[in-house]
């Protein structure tokens, strides 16, 4: 895990720490070095324990959608040998459970948003990843999406279950975020054994920061645990006007979550610590007044990742 340091993408500044819930300098450069950062018990517990009763709505309204035959695709399975199995929920603030917008304007995901994308920070995927109870299909190796580099581009996964080796925990290839893989060449010849693959073990409450690039996975296990992670993106608006896939419109529609964010937060936290949110005056959006409307922007396009069993395939959140 040691090594020379890889430096920050071009325009990728971070923003300097003015608050306890921005990464450290070191918390950077290890991100930048290897592709991933793991912070321990970062997430209040009582936040995650409303999370978790969230996620089992989440789910229950998926199945009972795709029972019923009028699943929005929002809600996304596949067949497994344990038979048709939920391993995704999009959109989660549409859901009816505003503990998911509590959870974008907690300061403490803020702030690593903030570090790593600087102040114009744009919230762009939101979703429930799951491997249900006696799922223990494994997730390939692959890159949720490749993308020019000129920017920092990352997920920020909060764990609501124990993920240990041995029961399906995360596979990362540090160092590996740096160009796109041939993850169909690094299959065959190293299967699961990639050299210097970290077996990322978490725990309820614990944040993995992940570039979207880095190479990662998990193999298969028999009698899994349910295991459940909230995945929100994060892309600073500079590279999404200047590289894509979306627009200014997009990027505005997706910036007017982060006051709702916030406000939740305020709401359920009235004595509470705040995020100072310092977003540039020409980005900062001006509310519509259709929250509704606000909560469920779609995407439309998406950028490719690198996978090998089903080609290139929309990137962002992706299945684990």
């Amino acid at each position: 895990m040691t090594g020379t340091t890889t430096p920050a993408p071009a325009g990728a500044a971070a923003a300097a720490p003015t608050s306890p819930f921005h990464l450290s300098d070191e918390e950077v450069r290890f991100f930048d070095e290897n592709g991933y950062l793991v912070l321990r018990d970062r997430i209040p517990r009582d936040l995650v324990q409303r999370l978790a009763e969230a996620s089992e709505r989440w789910m229950a309204d998926g199945r009972r959608a795709e029972a019923e035959g009028r699943n929005t695709g929002d809600h996304h399975f596949a067949d497994r040998p344990s038979g048709r199995v939920l391993f995704r929920v999009d959109y989660l603030h549409g859901k009816g459970e505003p503990v998911s917008l509590e959870l974008l304007g907690c300061p403490e995901v803020l702030g690593i948003a903030e570090s790593l994308a600087g102040p114009n920070l744009v919230p762009t995927y939101e979703s429930l990843v799951l491997k249900d109870e006696g799922d223990g299909a494994a997730v390939p190796w692959h890159q949720d999406a490749v993308h020019p580099r000129t920017h920092r581009i990352f997920n920020i996964d909060v764990y609501l279950d124990s993920s240990l080796a041995g029961g399906g925990a995360l596979r990362v290839v540090p160092g590996s975020h740096r160009r796109r893989a041939d993850v169909c060449a690094l299959t065959d010849e190293h299967g699961w054994d990639v050299p210097g693959t970290v077996v990322v073990e978490m725990e309820p409450g614990d944040v993995l920061v992940h570039d979207v690039m880095v190479v990662h996975g998990s193999e298969p296990v028999l009698g899994n645990r349910l295991r459940r992670t909230v995945y929100y993106e994060f892309r600073a608006a500079e590279q999404i006007l200047a590289e894509g896939p979306w627009d200014r419109e997009w990027v505005d529609a997706r910036l007017r979550l982060l006051p709702l964010a916030l406000d939740r937060w305020a709401a359920v936290h009235p004595d509470g610590p705040r995020f100072p949110w310092s977003v540039d005056d020409a980005l900062r959006p001006e509310p519509r007044g259709d929250a509704a409307a606000e909560l469920r922007i779609v995407h439309g396009v998406h950028t490719p990742g690198s996978y090998c069993s089903a080609g290139d395939v929309p990137g962002g959140a992706a299945d684990e």
